[in-house]
């Protein structure tokens, strides 16, 4: 018996949809880290990027579970003395780029190194419904279907 190895040549990557709206954003990312990364395949080779190309819509309208919302922070420092930042995930959402959350979310459950830097390139997230990637007939994917827990609760 073989252990079976991908090549790169063998690699047949689709597209897939997902509309963020009112869904879980740890478990959306779960789901998105696994299918970039391809382990949904029985052709999985950990050192291959084999996996789909994700476009994710409505990201600004992610839920959180909890008070996630109101007390989770980011930390970051400018360099200067005194310089620490902090911000609320309620102000990254509600800011300039809401979709940052959900791919620093994917990317912490990537590998890290150049095949997970490669492998973040086939994500492609809006804060909206529009993407300009109708030409690349993205398969819907429904997340609601496989668990109802994926949605969130009022």
């Amino acid at each position: 018996m073989k252990t079976f190895v991908q090549k790169p040549v063998e690699i047949r990557k689709s597209w897939i949809l997902i509309d963020a709206k009112d869904l879980v954003l740890g478990r959306l990312a779960a789901v998105i880290a696994t299918r970039l990364r391809g382990k949904h395949l029985a052709s999985f080779t950990p050192h291959v990027d084999g996996g789909d190309c994700v476009v994710v819509v409505n990201a600004a309208h992610v839920h959180l579970t909890g008070k996630k919302r109101e007390s989770e922070k980011f930390y970051w420092h400018t360099g200067w003395p005194g310089g620490i930042k902090e911000q609320t995930m309620r102000a990254r959402l509600d800011g300039r780029f809401p979709g940052r959350v959900l791919i620093k979310a994917v990317e912490r459950m990537l590998p890290k190194g150049p095949l997970g830097r490669k492998i973040l390139t086939n994500l492609c997230v809006y804060a909206q419904e529009n993407h300009p990637h109708q030409a690349q007939n993205p398969i819907p994917f429904d997340m609601i279907e496989r668990n109802e827990k994926n949605r969130k609760r009022s």
